[in-house]
């Protein structure tokens, strides 16, 4: 052939059939390899770790106050003064209210287990007029003895030498003036024994000693 060029008649059929299908020159060739091999790096998931950065700051804000509000709900807990059902629970005088020598207001308190009681048997009988009456007198084995007794106000109610006080949640306890005074500043609780239920005074002012019942008593008067 007149390029010098040693070309076998195979090829040559070849060429001459499919004209369009040429060879790549070597440079051609050797750029597609390169660019080929440029591509095929390793591939670095860069793109997850924002992701991965916000599921972090998604949980530690969610955790931060849960933690937070659990130990100041401990601290609470653990500053609060425990609460038993024999504490005192002040009453106020609602009705002929009285006061000591010295212009002190009398009281007497009732506990939570006592007001619990009062609550419960005025809930049973479907009575919120229902009121613990105290009184004491003279007699027992130990000089005064008190005695207890449930009311219907709307049936028994209140007379002028009586004072009636009141608690929070509307128990009601009757008290004679003569009683009241020796019975200032004590407190009316419910106690559960062997023996029964009964409601008893505790914290008598001037009393000295108690026979076993818990209804007698001696006191120190002035």
């Amino acid at each position: 052939m007149a390029s010098g060029l040693n070309v076998c008649a195979s090829c040559l059929r070849a060429a001459r059939t499919n004209p369009t299908r040429a060879a790549k020159p070597l440079g051609a060739a050797a750029r597609s390899y390169s660019m080929a091999s440029a591509t095929s790096r390793p591939l670095f998931l860069d793109f997850l770790a924002p992701a991965i950065r916000q599921t972090h700051r998604r949980t530690a804000r969610t955790a931060l106050p849960k933690l937070q509000s659990s130990l100041q709900r401990r601290l609470a807990t653990e500053a609060s003064p425990k609460t038993s059902p024999s504490d005192p629970q002040p009453m106020r005088a609602v009705l002929n209210p009285r006061k000591t020598d010295s212009g002190e207001p009398m009281r007497v308190s009732l506990s939570r287990r006592a007001a619990h009681r009062l609550q419960t048997i005025a809930a049973k009988d479907n009575n919120p007029n229902l009121a613990l009456r105290v009184s004491i007198e003279s007699g027992g084995c130990h000089g005064f003895q008190y005695l207890m007794s449930l009311d219907d106000l709307s049936q028994k109610p209140a007379t002028e030498e009586d004072t009636l006080f009141e608690g929070d949640k509307g128990t009601k306890v009757v008290i004679d003036e003569s009683s009241l005074e020796l019975l200032n500043g004590s407190t009316v609780d419910y106690t559960m024994e062997l023996i029964g239920s009964q409601f008893k005074v505790t914290g008598i002012p001037g009393a000295t000693s108690s026979c076993g019942c818990g209804t007698s008593f001696d006191i120190k008067l002035d």
